[in-house]
């Protein structure tokens, strides 16, 4: 260890007599920037309680305004910032061979760039991540749960899933027919109103403006990438390519990240709740389709006999039309994602996500099922045993022990005497 330290300190002086100083500029601005960003994420590490108090409703405010800036145009714009950055550092890539640039000045610059872009999303976005969890926002009690508990989840939410598989329209091949992209987009709205003015969650009262094509669809489907939401610009973007069973969730989903949730787990609930909210047919079936198969797959990677036996009784009872939703869910994914593409675009979302804030990474994705099991508990189980429950009544005495009390009992009443009085 000792000897790689000193390997290192005698690289940088050498590289520091052998470079002029002001080649070091661009790597001591990435660096300011850099520690700047990451004191703020620490601070707001330490001090969550404040964050979650004031930075949400900030953000969300903020996340408005750029939104309703961004919506001016029908594509994305970080897209089109994404294509002239890239076009920039080709074309200075160009230049540096042609006018003889330092390459070790300009690769500080660069480095520079990649700096204030990560630092303005923290800024405008990123401190959302250690902000409090949505569960506690809408008064949602996590319990820990066994597979009896997973189990009657997915049960309840398959049940939901097949009467709703049969309420959509489908065509001759027994595909589901849902509204185009646009109309659909300007639906997912209803849900979150819902939210906010009939259960009372003001945690969801965010840009309500609907979601944006996702551009280069074939380049995100092979990675398997279903939308992206962009901080910076206030823009929530889906991939119009993905399953249209899963394409009203995915807006959901794609909008809370705009409301400033920005966990998967917690955004991928929100899919759910704002969903399954919604008075559109064709949004309450997205909503228990996908909240069903997170708890159906959550049951095949427990990998015990209970769970594996488990999953194969709660398949069994999954009808026809539900089943072929979620075959053609899997063809479309398995025939159009590539595995190396796929890979990279993993690790590279894990990684943000990590540096973010967000310890669990993409299995924050799957994290979504501990909600679905506690919010099926609290909903649905827990009214019933209430219900079941007598109240205590001090006056019967099957509940009361009487014994030993004087007069504690109605004295037997006087029988009438016959023929009236001598």
């Amino acid at each position: 260890m000792c000897y790689n330290t000193k390997s290192y300190m005698l690289l940088f002086v050498h590289l520091r007599r052998s470079v002029p100083l002001k080649y070091w500029t661009g790597y001591l601005t990435a660096g300011i920037i850099g520690a700047i960003t990451w004191a703020l994420m620490r601070m707001a590490e330490k001090f969550y309680e404040l964050v979650d108090m004031v930075y949400p409703y900030v953000t969300r405010t903020l996340q408005d305004v750029l939104a309703q800036w961004s919506a001016g145009v029908d594509f994305c714009l970080w897209q089109m910032g994404a294509l002239v950055l890239g076009i920039g550092l080709i074309a200075s890539i160009v230049l540096m061979i042609a006018m003889k640039w330092n390459p070790v000045r300009w690769l500080g610059w660069v480095l520079a760039a990649a700096a204030a872009v990560y630092f303005l999303n923290t800024l405008v976005f990123g401190l959302n991540y250690y902000a409090g969890p949505l569960a506690d926002d809408i008064r949602l009690e996590m319990r820990q749960y066994g597979v009896q508990e997973l189990t009657d989840a997915a049960i309840y939410y398959r049940n939901k899933a097949n009467f709703l598989a049969k309420q959509v329209k489908r065509d001759a091949n027994g595909d589901v027919i849902f509204d185009d992209f646009e109309t659909l987009a300007v639906k997912a709205e209803n849900g979150f109103d819902n939210l906010v003015y009939k259960h009372s969650y003001p945690v969801f009262a965010g840009s309500p403006l609907p979601v944006k094509e996702l551009g280069w669809a074939d380049m995100y489907t092979s990675m398997g990438i279903t939308g992206v939401t962009m901080g910076i610009t206030g823009e929530a973007a889906v991939n119009p390519q993905i399953p249209a069973v899963s394409i009203p969730f995915t807006m959901c989903h794609e909008m809370a990240h705009r409301m400033s949730i920005a966990t998967e787990r917690d955004a991928n609930f929100t899919g759910f709740l704002a969903s399954t909210a919604n008075e559109d047919v064709q949004y309450q079936y997205s909503g228990y389709f996908m909240a069903y198969r997170y708890c159906y797959n959550a049951l095949l990677s427990a990998n015990t006999m209970d769970a594996s036996s488990a999953a194969a009784r709660v398949a069994s009872e999954v009808n026809g039309e539900l089943k072929h939703d979620m075959d053609a869910y899997d063809s479309l994914f398995a025939s159009r994602k590539s595995e190396v593409g796929t890979k990279v675009a993993d690790t590279a979302n894990d990684t943000y996500l990590r540096a973010s804030g967000d310890s669990a990474g993409v299995r924050s994705y799957g994290e979504v099922t501990d909600l679905l099991v506690s919010w099926h508990y609290q909903k649905e189980i827990l009214p019933t045993i209430t219900q079941q429950e007598k109240k205590f009544d001090p006056y019967d005495e099957n509940e009361v022990d009487l014994s030993g009390i004087v007069n504690a009992k109605d004295p037997q009443p006087t029988q009438p005497s016959v023929g009236g009085v001598g």
